[in-house]
């Protein structure tokens, strides 16, 4: 099966070059040595906007070339796979403008987008030294001005590109009391501001991404215009959360692309290492972690994919999806890397021993991303605020159906993002839950007449009636607001797990036909990937027997011929052979 954005980022793997050439500019060697020195990644920045890669992050309407969250999601997947710390310091542009994307008005985006477009880095101003992600407690004051505008006063930390950044979108306190209304977005240009009127804070040491400019910025009454606030006055808190729905489902890829690299990385080490006379990657226990990470891999990127497509075609019920997202890809992706560990022993914590020491890295890279952009906490309390809805759809079946069936459906045309339909809650539930009953029944139908489906089928009818229980388990916290029990965060970890499984099999329902040919083929066939995504989740779930060894064992021998042929261990074909071409922008 062919498909757009697979190919978008195909073409990026080719132009970058040979990631294991060390005269390759983006290359694992200069990633590196790079992070030994904790140095910014400057160089591979110019190279990506060279091939045009920013340009995705400036919505087509504002002059860029951002039509499809699902190339962004690719595109992101690809430079992360290479070097975290790259993905992160570059992709922050894309979460530093999305507030004016979401709430700005047209002369704000356009010269916002121009900017992007030059090259301009912008940065996101939404945590401060005592409040994290407390976003009501913030204390960075807009001070109204007599002749309008705002004199900025305080401090935000812990902000990616803070210093780098040119730009920055603030969220500032505009009214006294703050609240729900007391605050805005102030879009705010240092290079309109006096010198004296902000200072930069020192880059924090960190354990992962050491080369990020993770630092800050002290404001001390710089006067920003009144054309500067993005939305309404009073409305920065909501136009946030909006905005953190798209940031967060975009986060995906920084998660996928640790998740593709730790998992090549490990596989290579077990092909090479040898043990009792015999291949790593022969031994049982070695095949079982092998087998049950690639699998976990597979279901994070049928997630992602649901996930980033829902983005247009779903909508009102990103709140949904974007926190079920951002929830489970960063956990997954430790969980396989803490997997894979176990493979790689002590080679996994050194440098200069295997592989450069690229495996470190990664692992340590990774931690962060669970972090940002809402931690696990945060994302899981979203989805408890939203469980009476949730539950209530559930029930009477509703949910936005149309626009799960067209996530799912990768044959399917996006339609350009309205901001305006985004959320605080998904007010009809879930469409993807929703869909579920209507998966099963077609996986039904395809099984009568494909016995090797009948396992999978299997697995879906389990997971409908674990959906049902956790939906039932939400009833006694739907009022829960303040004080929140473990256990309804327990109900919400349960509920991310139904979502994926609904999202994997709606994925396979509508897409098997088509993907049964290709370079992927064999992962299709048969339901093979959709059998063993769907028995993790299962097991995950607590469901008694739903280990499926075959399937795991049939799809470890998938991912390792994809590996030796040259691609990339996905649910789609993508080719990682680099061959000699001439270079030309994405």
């Amino acid at each position: 099966m062919d498909h757009t954005p697979y190919r978008l980022a195909e073409q990026l793997e080719r132009e970058l070059g040979d990631p294991e050439d060390p005269a390759t500019p983006f290359s694992y060697a200069n990633c590196l040595a790079l992070d030994e020195r904790e140095e910014f990644p400057a160089d591979i920045c110019r190279r990506l906007e060279s091939l045009g890669v920013h340009e995705y992050y400036v919505p087509a309407q504002h002059g860029g070339r951002l039509t499809d969250y699902e190339q962004v999601l690719q595109l992101m997947r690809a430079v992360a796979r290479r070097d975290l710390t790259v993905a992160i310091g570059h992709g922050k542009t894309y979460l530093g403008g999305v507030c004016v994307w979401v709430a700005g008005s047209a002369e704000q985006a356009a010269a916002l987008g121009a900017d992007i477009l030059a090259g301009v880095p912008v940065s996101l101003g939404l945590t401060e030294r005592e409040h994290g992600s407390d976003l009501l407690a913030g204390e960075v004051r807009g001070e109204s001005r007599e002749n309008g505008g705002y004199l900025v006063s305080g401090e935000k930390w812990l902000i990616n590109n803070a210093t780098r950044g040119t730009l920055l979108s603030v969220l500032a306190r505009t009214g006294t009391d703050g609240g729900p209304r007391g605050f805005s977005v102030l879009l705010v240009d240092k290079r309109q501001l006096p010198p004296e009127s902000y200072r930069h804070l020192d880059k924090v040491p960190t354990h992962g991404i050491r080369g990020a400019d993770i630092s800050g910025i002290a404001f001390s009454e710089a006067a920003v215009p009144a054309d500067a606030v993005v939305g309404a006055p009073g409305t920065g808190l909501e136009t946030v959360i909006k905005a953190l729905q798209l940031t967060r489902t975009m986060c995906s890829a920084l998660s996928l692309g640790a998740a593709d690299h730790a998992l090549v990385l490990a596989l290579d080490f077990t092909e090479q290492r040898e043990l009792y006379g015999r291949r790593l990657a022969e031994l049982p226990i070695a095949r079982r972690r092998l087998a049950t990470a690639a699998t976990d891999v597979l279901t994070g990127e049928a997630l992602a994919l649901v996930a980033a497509r829902a983005v247009q075609t779903a909508t009102a019920e990103l709140s949904v999806s974007a926190a079920v997202t951002k929830y489970l890809l960063p956990t997954s992706t430790e969980a396989v890397i803490v997997e894979l560990t176990q493979l790689l022993g002590s080679r996994a914590f050194l440098g200069n021993v295997y592989a450069r020491g690229m495996f470190q890295k990664v692992d340590r890279d990774n931690r962060i991303v669970g972090l940002f952009d809402g931690n696990t906490l945060v994302n899981l309390n979203s989805l408890i605020g939203q469980f009476r809805s949730l539950a209530r759809g559930y029930r009477r079946g509703t949910g936005d159906t149309a626009g799960a069936a067209a996530a799912f459906d990768l044959g399917v045309p996006l339609a350009p993002l309205d901001p305006a339909k985004l959320a605080l809650v998904a007010r009809h539930g879930s469409g993807v839950l929703a869909s579920l009953p209507d998966s099963v029944a077609a996986l039904r139908l395809a099984a009568a007449d494909s016995p090797p489906l009948k396992s999978a089928l299997t697995a879906a009818e389990q997971l409908l009636a674990a959906a049902d229980r956790v939906h039932d388990a939400m009833e006694p916290y739907q009022n829960a607001v303040t004080d929140i029990p473990p256990e309804a965060f327990e109900v919400a970890k349960r509920y991310a797990l139904c979502f994926a499984g609904a999202a994997c099999l709606g994925l396979w329902v509508h897409n098997h036909e088509a993907a049964e040919q290709g370079g992927t083929a064999g992962l299709w066939q048969d339901g093979l990937w959709l059998r063993a995504a769907l028995s993790r989740i299962l097991v995950r779930l607590g469901v008694p027997g739903a280990e499926a060894p075959e399937a795991y064992e049939e799809l470890l021998e998938q991912a390792r011929a994809l590996r030796a042929e040259g691609a990339l261990i996905s649910l789609l074909p993508l080719s990682l052979v680099r061959p000699e071409v001439e270079e030309t922008s994405c």
